[in-house]
C-alpha cells in the first residue's frame, strides 16, 4: 500500500529586519521561486514602512534543518480614515504567501492572523499567491495585471505596439521632448503629485519614494521626460529578475498634447532592454477603467490578479477602492483642490492606504 507523502513540518518566526545576513538569505530564496516578486523582498517591506510610518513584520517558515520553506512580508497599516489592516505586501500590487507547500502557506497565514488580532487589525489582506485556506475570500474580479515580453530591439519594439498606439508614439518624436534617466527625485515627485491630483487621489509622501529608491539602489531609477526644460512626465521603476516594473508614473496637464506619456513608456521599454530586461510589467489596473484600456492599447492583455482577504467575525473589509460610489464626490472635490493644498494634505491620507 502506498502512503501519501506528508508535508514537512515547519516552524514560523518573525525575522530581525536589521539582520543583513538574513535579508540576503531571503533575497536569494525569493529570487529562486517562480512566484517571487520584488515585493516579497525584505527591502520593500522595510522601505514602505519607513516611507509611510507604518509597522513592518516579516515572517519566514523553516524546516527542521533550518532551510527556508516560505516567506510572508507584512505591513501593519493604521489609518484614522480606513482602519487598521495587516497587508501583504504593503503598498504593493503583489506579495502574499510565497511557499512551496500548502501546509507551509497555511502556517504562515495562521501566524499572520494571530499577529493581526494582537494588533487590533480587523483584516488580513494577501495580494497574490494562492488562498491559504477557506477562511479567506478571494477576489479575482477587481484587478488586472499586465506583462509582456520586450522585443529584440528598438525598431521591433515600436512595431510590436498596436497600430493606433504606435501612431501616438510616433507623434511624440517631433514634440521636442528630452528624455533622461537618473535620480531626479524632485522632478518625479512634482509630476507624480500633479498627475494623481488630477485623478482625484491623494499623493503618497515624498519619503515613500525616497525610501524605496534608497533601498533598491541600482535596481531602481527614474526616467523623466522634459519639454523646453520642464518635466512633463516621469516614472519610478524597479528592475528585478529580468523584468522592469514602472511603478509610480504620471504626467502633467501638458503631457497629453505632447504625447509625453507615450514617449515615456516607449523609452522605458528600450532603456529596460538595454539594462538586460526581457519583460515589461505594466502593473495592475482596476478592471473596466481607463488605465486598463490604456495598457490594452499598447498590446497588453490583462490577467486577473487574485487578492485574498480574511476578516474578523462580523467585520467588513477595508473600503479603499476609489471606484466605490461613496468616494465619487470626494474624488471630484480633490480634483479641484489647488495643487499645493493637495500636496500638503494628501500624504497624511495616502500613508494609510497601504
Amino acid at each position: 500500500m502506498t502512503m501519501p507523502l506528508l508535508a514537512r513540518p515547519v516552524a514560523v518566526r518573525a525575522i530581525d529586519l536589521n539582520d543583513a545576513q538574513e535579508r540576503a538569505r531571503i533575497a536569494a530564496w525569493v529570487e529562486a521561486q517562480p512566484g517571487g516578486s520584488p515585493f516579497h523582498l525584505v527591502e520593500w517591506t522595510v522601505a514602505v514602512a519607513k516611507g509611510c510610518r507604518q509597522i513592518p513584520r516579516y515572517l519566514i517558515a523553516e524546516t527542521a534543518d533550518g532551510a527556508l520553506a516560505g516567506v510572508l512580508p507584512l505591513l501593519l497599516v493604521r489609518s484614522p480614515l480606513f482602519g487598521t489592516a495587516l497587508v501583504s505586501a504593503g503598498f504593493a500590487v503583489d506579495g502574499g504567501v510565497l511557499a512551496g507547500e500548502a501546509a507551509t502557506a497555511q502556517a504562515l497565514a495562521s501566524a499572520a492572523w494571530d499577529y493581526a488580532g494582537e494588533q487590533g487589525a480587523s483584516s488580513l489582506e494577501l495580494r497574490g499567491g494562492a488562498a491559504p485556506d477557506a477562511r479567506f475570500h478571494t477576489d479575482t474580479d477587481s484587478y488586472l495585471g499586465f506583462v509582456v515580453p520586450l522585443a529584440a530591439d528598438d525598431d521591433a519594439q515600436l512595431l510590436a505596439i498596436p497600430r493606433k498606439q504606435r501612431a501616438e508614439v510616433r507623434k511624440s518624436f517631433d514634440r521636442g521632448l528630452d528624455i533622461a534617466v537618473g535620480g531626479d527625485r524632485a522632478a518625479h515627485y512634482s509630476v507624480y503629485a500633479e498627475s494623481v491630483r488630477n485623478l482625484g487621489t491623494p499623493v503618497f509622501p515624498k519619503t515613500l519614494f525616497a525610501a524605496v529608491l534608497d533601498a533598491f539602489g541600482d535596481a531602481a531609477d527614474i526616467l523623466t521626460v522634459r519639454h523646453r526644460g520642464r518635466a512633463v512626465a516621469s516614472v519610478l521603476s524597479l528592475y528585478w529578475r529580468g523584468t522592469v516594473y514602472p511603478y509610480w508614473g504620471g504626467g502633467t496637464d501638458d503631457a497629453r498634447a505632447l504625447r509625453a506619456n507615450d514617449a515615456m513608456y516607449f523609452a522605458l521599454m528600450n532603456h529596460a532592454r538595454a539594462r538586460g530586461c526581457t519583460h515589461f510589467d505594466f502593473g495592475r489596473s482596476k478592471a473596466g477603467t481607463g488605465a486598463a484600456a490604456f495598457k490594452r492599447n499598447w498590446g497588453f492583455e490583462g490577467r486577473p490578479l487574485a487578492y485574498h482577504i480574511r476578516t474578523a467575525d462580523g467585520a467588513a473589509p477595508r473600503a479603499v477602492n476609489p471606484l466605490d460610489p461613496k468616494y465619487a464626490r470626494k474624488i471630484a472635490l480633490w480634483k479641484r483642490l489647488p495643487l499645493p493644498l493637495a500636496n500638503l494634505i494628501g500624504p497624511h491620507i495616502a500613508r494609510g492606504l497601504g
